[in-house]
């Protein structure tokens, strides 16, 4: 329709100029038959101008569509270069995960590598240390020689006035030709030092480079998820040394027994094999941490079976495991602590009472709030069954509500923003629907927590800090 109205107006615009533009004249007298006739050729001009218009038209409407035929052209070019760095990139991302590999390998390697150093480099220690032995020992022979040879010499110039008698005269050669070789066997022996320190020195410095190289690649290297789970094992019978009935049942009894000092810590609640646990012992109690973060060096976007083994690294970010948490809930009342820190590093903190129940029932968690400056946020979780995005046991949440609001294994019930196990940002982003997916603490009234560290830790109601 724009197209049509355009043509009017131009088509207007045009007649208009052919007619204004034309030279005025006095109208002579004349019949009005004459009026009449001439009044035709005037239409006709009007008509072919009309024309002429509707052609430069057409023409700039078949210039628009070539030009929009190779917009379209070039953007499908340049969409599918984008695709092409894509694949790229993908390629790429592979390659670095081989090469991650292949520097874990040889890491390994440098580690056996340093250790052959080490021990060859203490060969050459005793070595040297023999040799600097008989080297003194050859100085003092030396030594002696040269004194017996002085003595010699002074019996020479006494007896230069009368014959020397043939078996002095040989014994004489025969002194000094040993004592030529033992200056060449002690050159040689001092050349052979030199060379021996020369070496030790060279094997210092490898050594030294290959620690320094070994120490870089630790620091940088992640832990493989194979040695972080074998902490989460449950550990055998004589693996810790020391007696089954002999290991406190969690940390608030190891704290009862005298422990003052945090850490990682053997623990057998009734009724399971013992496992390693982080305690965090403070003036008043002992806690037995069951999940912490810190920042995104592991991924808690995990399946059902690893939230109910557990994962992480114990002394930075981990989830302790439900089957391990469920255990100690059966010791007997058990407070359940929540610390936070927010990006404007101020810290809050909240304590339930806690009763978790156990895998036939999906880990369904029962709390009630008791205190704390942080907004309850949990309460309205209490009877709701633990998820993960392998096992969605929330029947108030669609697959679709989980897939957009979590992407960790936490207690979930009818969509609920709150997850201390979502994805770990590292700033803080600006959209809400990438946020709803990180470490948020959302209470019922109120703002919403945005965290940068979280950690959940339980102790018993009847340790000695009561």
């Amino acid at each position: 329709m724009k197209p049509f109205c355009l043509f009017l107006l131009l088509a207007g615009s045009t007649a208009a100029f052919h007619l204004d533009t034309s030279p005025r004249r006095e109208p002579p007298t004349l019949p009005s038959e004459a009026l009449t006739t001439e009044a035709t050729p005037t239409e006709a001009k009007s008509r072919f101008a009309m024309l002429d218009d509707v052609r430069l038209l057409a023409n700039g409407l078949l210039q628009l569509g070539q030009s929009l035929r190779e917009f379209v052209h070039k953007t499908k070019a340049q969409i599918n270069d984008i695709f092409q760095k894509l694949n790229i990139f993908d390629r790429s991302f592979y390659q670095l995960s081989v090469v991650t590999s292949e520097i874990k390998e040889e890491e390994e390697e440098l580690k056996k590598t340093t250790n052959i150093l080490k021990v060859n480099n203490e060969e050459i220690r005793n070595l040297s240390m023999e040799i600097n032995t008989k080297i003194n020992t050859i100085l003092q022979e030396r030594t002696q020689l040269q004194s017996k040879v002085g003595s010699l010499e002074e019996r020479l110039k006494g007896l230069s006035d009368s014959m020397i008698p043939a078996d002095q005269l040989s014994e004489i050669t025969t002194l000094k030709e040993v004592i030529e070789a033992q200056e060449k066997t002690i050159t040689s022996l001092l050349k052979a030092v030199k060379e021996q320190h020369d070496q030790l020195d060279h094997q210092k410095i490898k050594i030294k480079n290959l620690e320094e190289k070994v120490d870089q690649t630790i620091d940088k290297a992640i832990d493989s998820d194979h040695s972080a789970t074998d902490m989460f094992e449950y550990l055998q019978i004589n693996s810790t040394g020391t007696e089954t009935r002999d290991l406190p049942a969690d940390c608030s009894e190891l704290f009862t027994r005298g422990e003052t000092k945090s850490g990682v810590y053997a623990v057998k609640p009734n009724q399971s094999e013992p496992f390693y646990a982080y305690c965090e012992m403070s003036s008043d109690h002992g806690f037995t941490v069951i999940q912490q973060r810190v920042d995104s060096t592991v991924d808690f976007d995990q399946t059902w079976e690893m939230y109910q083994k557990g994962f992480g690294n114990l002394e930075k970010d981990f989830w302790l495991g439900l089957k391990k948490m469920h255990t100690i809930s059966q010791l007997g009342n058990y407070i359940l602590r929540i610390d936070v820190e927010d990006w404007k590093e101020e810290t809050h903190w909240a304590e339930y009472s806690f009763s978790l129940e156990g895998p036939s029932e999906d880990y369904t968690l029962h709390v009630s709030h008791l205190a704390g400056d942080l907004p309850d946020a949990m309460t309205n979780l209490t009877g709701s069954r633990f998820s993960t995005k392998d096992k969605n046991n929330d029947s108030g949440c669609s697959a679709d509500c989980t897939t957009r609001n979590c992407t960790g294994g936490w207690w979930q019930s009818a969509c609920s923003e709150t997850n201390l196990n979502g994805k770990y940002f590292s700033l803080r982003t600006k959209g809400r629907s990438v946020r709803r997916k990180g470490i948020q603490w959302r209470p019922g009234t109120g703002p919403s927590y945005y965290l940068k560290m979280s950690k959940i830790s339980l102790r018993a109601l009847t340790d000695s800090g009561n």
